[in-house]
């Protein structure tokens, strides 16, 4: 028996695992910024949910998430 038939391979390298968590916090952080901006009283509305870091802000981030996970999981790793 070989050494290398007892080894297990990764479907991704180090590299792609690194990128793959940066996207997936980019995306939690996108939801983070999205959330909030309600009011204590349920008949007055507050303008606060149309602010800059909800309607862009947040949903821009999340869709960088999902760039760099995809790009993580697409991304060749060099093999020697």
């Amino acid at each position: 028996m070989k050494n290398n038939e007892n080894k297990s391979d990764f479907l991704f390298d180090k590299v792609n695992y690194k990128i793959l968590l940066i996207g997936i916090g980019v995306i939690a952080l996108g939801f983070i910024l999205m959330s909030g901006g309600g009011s204590k009283d349920p008949n007055v509305f507050s303008d606060a949910i149309f602010n800059f870091r909800r309607i862009r802000l947040a949903p821009t981030m999340v869709l960088i998430g999902f760039g760099i996970t995809i790009y993580a999981i697409l991304k060749n790793p060099k093999k020697v």
